[in-house]
């Protein structure tokens, strides 16, 4: 082979690495009937590691770290100690279209269109949401204007906040490794809200923006690669998830957003109601009320076996089932 076309070979190769969103977060479209993408994994930390570290390098959010290893010590997890990796996930129960962003989760899914390249996959980022006073809202909404290298003109709220911490802003900051913005945001339909990257990743998986969507630098910049203009965006609040992995039913839960919502007190629990709403076209599904009960109490953030349908045959998911009804 000629020098130049070892050249153009590799020059081929790296546009292709280069050009394709990240891997790790991309998992195939459930069967129909299944719900749940993903697998969780299990790891020894080094003495170097930290929770911060960890979650960028398996590409989880720092809180999620927390829910599903409470008892290690985030900053000194220490040398060899078993960790467990939350990396699979119970789809939000909502149309698998466009961008889900759900809240108490602090994580974005996309579901590619037919049209796409990328059709049959599902994506999913940890995100950085609003805090408390910047609630990022629940609603539906689309992307509106996608934007490279953004300068970032801070409102006159957030002026004023820095400016009561001694740490007054510029009108404008410009694109660069300084902009709280990061090296791309896609503008939603919703007035002053963006779904971004960001100059601090350590934030992702924290409640740490002013209502705007933040995500790794690596991770918006796979997202705005593959998201057209007028992606609906629908953000959502389910801190209790339930569905279905063959046979099995999975229930995967987090803590609700802070802020809560507005509305009024229901007769059933909310993830009572979760769990009917997930259950509506199967009303025989076996349900173990106790299993279920301790997911919710322990609410470590990864899908849990809450009960099995021997009417479905599934004999992937055989674990599964044993682990549901003992």
């Amino acid at each position: 082979m000629s020098l130049l076309r070892l050249v153009a070979g590799l020059a081929s190769l790296l546009f292709v690495f280069t050009a394709a969103p990240a891997m790790a977060a991309m998992y195939d479209m459930p069967p129909p009937g299944s719900d749940v993408v993903g697998h969780v994994q299990h790891i020894k930390t080094k003495k170097s590691d930290t929770f911060v570290a960890l979650a960028r390098k398996y590409d989880v959010g720092y809180r999620d770290l927390r829910e599903a290893n409470p008892n290690v010590d985030p900053w000194l997890p220490g040398d060899g100690t078993p960790l467990v990796i939350p990396t699979a996930y119970v789809l939000p129960n909502v149309p698998r279209k466009g961008i889900v962003i759900n809240l108490p989760e602090m994580r974005i899914y996309y579901f590619p269109p037919k049209s796409s390249q990328y059709a049959g996959k599902v994506f999913t980022y940890p995100v950085g949401i609003g805090r408390q006073g910047w609630s990022t809202p629940v609603t539906h909404t689309h992307v509106a204007q996608k934007i490279p290298h953004p300068s970032w003109t801070p409102p006159a709220s957030i002026k004023a906040e820095h400016a009561k911490k001694g740490e007054p802003l510029p009108d404008v900051v410009p694109a660069g490794p300084n902009n709280p913005l990061g090296q791309y945001a896609m503008r939603l339909g919703l007035p002053s809200y963006l779904i971004h990257g960001t100059n601090k990743p350590a934030g992702i998986g924290m409640h740490v923006s002013h209502g705007c969507i933040r995500l790794f630098p690596e991770d918006i910049s796979a997202l705005f690669s593959m998201v057209p203009k007028g992606t609906p965006v629908n953000i959502v609040s389910e801190p209790y998830k339930v569905g279905w992995k063959g046979n099995t039913l999975m229930m995967e839960v987090h803590p609700p957003h802070p802020e809560g919502d507005s509305k009024p007190v229901q007769s059933y629990t909310p993830w009572v109601q979760a769990l009917i709403a997930a259950t509506k076209d199967e009303p025989n599904a076996p349900v173990n009320w106790e299993k279920a009960q301790k997911v919710v109490q322990d609410g470590d953030g990864m899908p849990e076996a809450i009960g099995t349908d021997p009417r479905k045959h599934d004999p992937n998911t055989t674990a599964h089932a044993d682990a549901a009804s003992s």
